[in-house]
């Protein structure tokens, strides 16, 4: 009987401590083609998995992002990398983005649900399009 109480309390702690672990993110490279200066991405995500699209880019280049998700409470935000706070924000700011970059660096588009179709485990299916064109010949881009 001890061991059966044994095993059961292993179990439980076992499943606690998955439970605690935080869901993986998806991190990718963005890799234009030869020649290509956007590309376009067909992915999905569900619950608190988090999907990652990291870019390298010189500062003035013109960042151009489009994200069309198939739920309500999928979003993306734009980061530089050490950054304090996001460039862009699209839960309040929307599906769209375009500006020039202030910096040299990585930045981050990453994909997101909301908190409250996290915790339902919801999926969203998301179309997002990144383009990345040269600043002017001033920036060296």
């Amino acid at each position: 009987m001890n061991t059966w109480i044994a095993a059961v309390m292993a179990a439980l702690l076992s499943l606690s401590v998955h439970a605690a672990e935080s869901p993986a993110s998806r991190v990718e490279q963005v890799v234009f083609k030869a020649g290509a200066d956007h590309l376009q991405i067909k992915q999905s995500i569900k619950g608190e998995q988090t999907a990652q699209y990291t870019l390298n880019v010189k500062a003035g280049q013109m960042l151009t992002v489009d994200f069309k998700p198939s739920s309500t409470s999928a979003y993306f935000n734009i980061s530089a990398k050490g950054a304090d706070s996001a460039l862009f924000n699209g839960s309040m700011m929307g599906n769209h983005f375009a500006g020039v970059l202030p910096a040299d660096g990585e930045y981050t588009v990453q994909v997101y649900l909301m908190r409250n179709a996290a915790r339902r485990n919801a999926v969203a299916n998301y179309t997002l399009s990144i383009k990345l064109a040269k600043g002017d010949a001033g920036t060296g881009g």
